[in-house]
């Protein structure tokens, strides 16, 4: 593969979905206000307090992590869904096959952006924003005369960079690749409304079973997969920052490989799909 087609390939994703990285930028603005608001409001009732635990200290900057992380799922959901699909209903498709960049490269520069690109935006983002709130509570800290030190010692910063990080690469990028090659995969063959193609074929297929062998394994396993697989035994916890993770059992998962395996049967049927398909 070129790496410099791959590498404009992603500049061109990121110049034509913009809400890759508006999206969140977004949510952490609101996160940011709401915060100062809620100083501002701490402040004026003098019930600044710093001595509390550090579970209780980290509660505001765990909130502006799992809403952040949420709010790049759901645009990497929606991007997944157009990504093939918008290029084929705009007829852009026929320019960019026109193009020296062969449909592996583009399909996988697709796919690199929920995989890749949204878990260090999420990362990149979250840090900034929570590193602002601390700032903010810090001022405050010292406006009401209480010592900022507190808060930089009691708070496990590191602990929950380092956690945040770990949760993106495992769980927002392996764990969740199977869903976002489905939805690819979907992009690439649904002539209109991929978000349904997308889900009604699983709700058919679960209702079926549920009617002939009364089971839910399918619906089972998708809710571990969209929950992260947060029940999982080497996954417990992995919801929450400050939570413990364990590598070798989430790395021997048999979940994980077999995931990673239909992701890269889903990319394989993309590739095909946009090499035949024609626009809508």
């Amino acid at each position: 593969m070129n790496t410099r087609s791959m590498y404009w390939s992603l500049r061109r994703e990121l110049w034509e979905n913009r809400s890759i990285y508006i999206a969140p930028l977004a949510v952490a603005a609101v996160m940011v206000f709401g915060f100062f608001i809620a100083t501002i409001a701490a402040l004026g009732a003098k019930s600044v307090k710093l001595d509390a635990q550090p579970d209780k200290l980290a509660q505001p900057f765990n909130l502006v992590a799992v809403l952040m992380m949420a709010t790049t799922f759901i645009v990497a959901i929606f991007y997944c869904l157009d990504a093939l699909h918008g290029e084929r209903r705009d007829r852009s498709v026929l320019f960019w096959k026109s193009m020296p960049v062969s449909d592996v490269t583009t399909v996988l520069s697709k796919a690199a952006i929920p995989l890749v690109v949204l878990p260090l935006i999420t990362f990149v983002l979250t840090i900034a924003t929570q590193l602002i709130m601390l700032l903010l509570g810090s001022a405050v800290a010292l406006i009401s005369g209480h010592s900022a030190a507190a808060l930089w010692t009691k708070l496990p910063w590191f602990q929950m960079s380092g956690m945040l990080l770990y949760h993106l690469l495992s769980v927002h990028s392996l764990y969740y690749a199977p869903i976002f090659g489905w939805l690819l995969f979907v992009s690439a063959w649904a002539k209109r409304a991929p978000i349904l193609w997308a889900v009604l074929p699983l709700l058919a297929i679960g209702i079926v079973e549920k009617i002939a062998f009364n089971t839910s394994y399918l619906g089972a396993m998708l809710a571990s997969r969209i929950s992260g697989g947060a029940n999982d035994a080497g996954m417990r916890g992995g919801v929450m920052m400050l939570g413990h993770f364990n590598l070798g059992e989430f790395l021997s998962s048999p979940g994980l490989w077999i995931g990673l395996a239909l992701m890269a049967a889903f990319l394989a049927g993309a590739v095909l799909l946009r090499r035949y398909r024609a626009p809508i």
